[in-house]
């Protein structure tokens, strides 16, 4: 499990890095308001900030859904060791009878 939990974390903090520099570079942001809209659509409650121009808002909505995406795949890390210990408590073989 603590081996998920490294990767899940490597990715969320790649994908701030990811998008702190994408606001900075693209919107002019400070890094600090950078962090929090990038934290904000990691999180899934979206920008916060109004975008001003057309590079910012095309990476705002790749972003975006890239972000819906990491979304997926960090919950997919933490509850596959769970749901296989899971399985291990009920003897679940997986395969045809």
């Amino acid at each position: 499990m603590a081996n998920h939990v490294a990767v899940a974390a490597g990715l969320i903090a790649l994908s701030l890095l990811v998008g702190m520099w994408g606001y900075e570079h693209y919107e002019h942001l400070l890094w600090r308001d950078a962090f929090l809209n990038t934290a904000m659509l990691l999180g899934g409650m979206g920008p916060v900030d109004p975008l001003h121009s057309n590079g910012g808002k095309v990476f705002a909505g790749i972003f975006a859904l890239y972000a819906g995406m990491v979304f997926l795949v960090v919950a997919g890390l933490l509850l596959v060791p769970v749901i296989h210990r899971i399985a291990h408590l009920f003897h679940f073989e997986g395969g045809p009878r």
